[in-house]
Parts: structure tokens; C-alpha cells; sequence
């Protein structure tokens, strides 16, 4: 059973190497997708141990996953696939919690949630701004989730190869949730820890973008453009 990380990173080059080994703790292998930084992201991953593939353009998050996901199922022969992040904040420690549903056949997607812990800390705005995503979510997708936009996710084969990100950017969290509602895939959460730092709270979603992502879904859900 062969575990591969995928690890959409931009500009993360002082952080990039430390997220890479403490996956690879865990994982087979890892990938990191270098979304057109201009650091040194690509080398300092792989000098950890990473395979690097790297856009020549930046195009956001949700196409770096299914760019990794894609070399992971057709190159590395992966059987699970395991969204990871790039800048310390998520543990690797949670990654073999989150991939036993699958392995147990429980589950054909985990999702990661930073609420079932209780330990979440992040400021006032941030966690409305997610509680207005679980009751989006609900509306839109039917999915009732204590956590809808948590990036670390464990997928199946099966799951991955059903599971085409057409969103670029950061909506698509969202589109992961439709489609698993859609194809009628087994999912479960796991809690895990995410430890957050000043810089990585400093780049996270700002409540103008979570407009925009919903105004994106809500557009391609409703009037298919």
C-alpha cells in the first residue's frame, strides 16, 4: 500500500524542506508542486527528499493538487493520496489517523477538521468566516461537516481518480465537497492539530475571498460557466 503526500507550495522556501520531512515520516513519497514561486521553494524540496514538478505560471492551490495528484497516480503508482500543506501548519504525526478509514475500507475520502479537536486556535473572524462555509456547504452541497475548508484530506485511488479539480484556486474545497456528495463517496472526518503562525494566518482567507469563491460555485453550480 503505497501512501504519496501531495504538497501544493508558493514561496515557501524557508518552510517548504521542514513540511516535506515530517510527511515523509509518515508517507512513501512526496510531491511538491512548485505553483511559479520565485524563491527557492523547488530546490529546498528537493533537497528533502521531494519529487519537485513546478508551474510556469501561478495557478493556485486547487490546480497545484490535481496537478500532484495526477503524477502521483500515473508515475508513483500511489494507492492513497494525502493533501498536505506546505508551511508547517499542518502535523505529520496526524497522517496515519487520517488514511486508517481508508485502509480499513471505511471510507473512500478523510477530511481533516480543526474543530473536533477543541483546541482550535485562531482569531474571531477567521472562525466565523469558516462557520459561514459549514452552513454554505450544507445548503449547497447537502454535506453537513464540522469542517468544510480544512486542506488536509486523505484520498483513496479510486477517490483521486474520480476526483478532478476544475477549480484553480481556493474554491476548490468546495468542489471536492460537491463531488464526494455527487459521486456517493464514503467520507469521514478526523480531527487533527494545525498549528498556526503569524504568516500563515497573515495569507489565509480574507472574507473578500470567501466571497469570491462563493461567488465562483455559485456560478458554475447554477448557470454551468
Amino acid at each position: 500500500m503505497k501512501i504519496v503526500a501531495i504538497i501544493p507550495a508558493y514561496n515557501e522556501g524557508s518552510r517548504v524542506a521542514e513540511a516535506v520531512r515530517d510527511a515523509l515520516l509518515f508517507v512513501d513519497d512526496a510531491v511538491v508542486i512548485d505553483d511559479c514561486s520565485s524563491d527557492k521553494t523547488s530546490e529546498q524540496a528537493f533537497k528533502a527528499g521531494a519529487f519537485v514538478l513546478r508551474h510556469i505560471i501561478n495557478r493556485g492551490q486547487g490546480a497545484a493538487l490535481q496537478t500532484g495528484t495526477d503524477y502521483a497516480l500515473e508515475n508513483l503508482n500511489a494507492d492513497i493520496v494525502v493533501h498536505f500543506d506546505a508551511d508547517g501548519q499542518m502535523q505529520g504525526k496526524d497522517i496515519p489517523k487520517m488514511i486508517k478509514p481508508i485502509l480499513d475500507n471505511q471510507a473512500d475520502v478523510v477530511l481533516g477538521s480543526r474543530f473536533l479537536s477543541g483546541k482550535l486556535q485562531m482569531p474571531l473572524s477567521r472562525k466565523i468566516i469558516l462557520k459561514l462555509g459549514i452552513v454554505f456547504t450544507l445548503i449547497i452541497s447537502g454535506i453537513k461537516l464540522s469542517d468544510t475548508h480544512c486542506g488536509f484530506r486523505a484520498l483513496s485511488r479510486k477517490a483521486a481518480r474520480e476526483i478532478k479539480i476544475t477549480r484553480d484556486r481556493m474554491a476548490h474545497a468546495s468542489e471536492i465537497l460537491d463531488l464526494i456528495k455527487v459521486k456517493k463517496m464514503r467520507f469521514v472526518e478526523c480531527a487533527v492539530e494545525i498549528k498556526y503562525s503569524k504568516e500563515s494566518l497573515a495569507k489565509g482567507q480574507s472574507s473578500w475571498g470567501a466571497f469570491i469563491i462563493v461567488k465562483d460555485l455559485l456560478k458554475s453550480k447554477f448557470l454551468d460557466i
